[in-house]
């Protein structure tokens, strides 16, 4: 997917029209949608709602190629079915963790990919090594483009340096900007997408900068930059949910609460969130 992708937050049973709502971003300057991601708490949903949630996401988006759902789960087996799912409901990509339930080497990480792939949809590798402990390096994602298993990478490691790299060793490997506090550095490093966090709450401003960006206007790229920074870098903190929510709730649109065992944000970093998002809003960000 290229453009700026928008990881959905999850609803519930009583919310459930929320989530096609959420698609309306989809008309405020995001280019397409990533349910069940990791923004979407996938991890506590049901089967039910999480096959529930992407086929909501198709008919609200209207076209499905505009959809990349997340597969991530502890087995290749799995997550090959939820992407078998998501080639059901007319997606037309999917986001893939490495394999999250232990440390895996390179042998379980190429066959997972290979296992997915074969799924018959592309496939997005998304490298978080903060939270899965493994680390898709470019070398490796070199490989598992060569072979045909993946066609971009969502890059959450911080290391804006990679971007460089991952061009040189695989120039046709597409690189997605993964968190948002490293959007500038990454569209100047030659990014062609950004699966975000923040257009949650501010999908227009969001999607003004991320433009401004990737066509290397820094004259209007920076100042905005400058000027959001302190909401996206919540993007990369371990509240990065509860944050965005609370941002979300904060300029009009619904966040709503997190699912157990993530609680509210209290105290100063409730603080700090709500007065960066107050800012924004005040300035006119939307």
């Amino acid at each position: 997917m290229r453009g700026a992708g928008d990881p959905r937050p999850p609803g519930d049973d009583r919310h459930h029209g929320g989530d096609a709502a959420h698609l309306g971003l989809l008309d405020q300057g995001c280019d397409g949608v990533v349910p069940n991601g990791s923004l979407g708490e996938y991890q506590t949903l049901t089967d039910e709602e999480r096959a529930r949630v992407v086929r909501t996401a198709v008919e609200a988006a209207g076209d499905g190629a505009r959809v990349m759902p997340g597969v991530a789960a502890y087995g290749s087996a799995a997550s090959r079915r939820w992407a078998e799912q998501a080639a059901e409901a007319g997606c037309g990509s999917v986001l893939l963790l490495p394999p999250n339930a232990y440390r895996a080497d390179r042998a379980a990480v190429r066959a997972h990919y290979a296992e997915v792939a074969a799924a018959g949809l592309p496939v997005v590798a998304y490298n978080n090594p903060h939270d899965t402990k493994v680390d898709l390096t470019p070398a490796l994602l070199a490989e598992l483009h060569a072979t045909g298993h993946i066609v971009a990478v969502k890059e959450f490691s911080g290391d804006v340096r990679r971007g460089y790299e991952i061009a040189e060793l695989a120039p046709e490997l597409d690189l997605l900007i993964g968190a948002d506090d490293v959007l500038l550095e990454l569209a100047l490093a030659g990014a062609v997408g950004w699966v975000a966090g923040y257009p949650n709450a501010f999908p227009v401003s969001c999607a003004e900068l991320y433009h401004a960006a990737v066509a290397g206007d820094l004259e209007h790229a920076l100042p905005l930059y400058r000027a959001l920074h302190p909401l996206l870098r919540w993007d990369s903190r371990t509240e990065f949910v509860q944050s965005i929510k609370l941002s979300m709730d904060i300029a009009g649109r619904t966040g709503g609460p997190c699912r157990p065992p993530r609680s509210p944000l209290d105290g100063a970093v409730a603080a700090d969130v709500r007065a960066a998002t107050e800012k924004a809003v005040a300035d006119g960000r939307r």
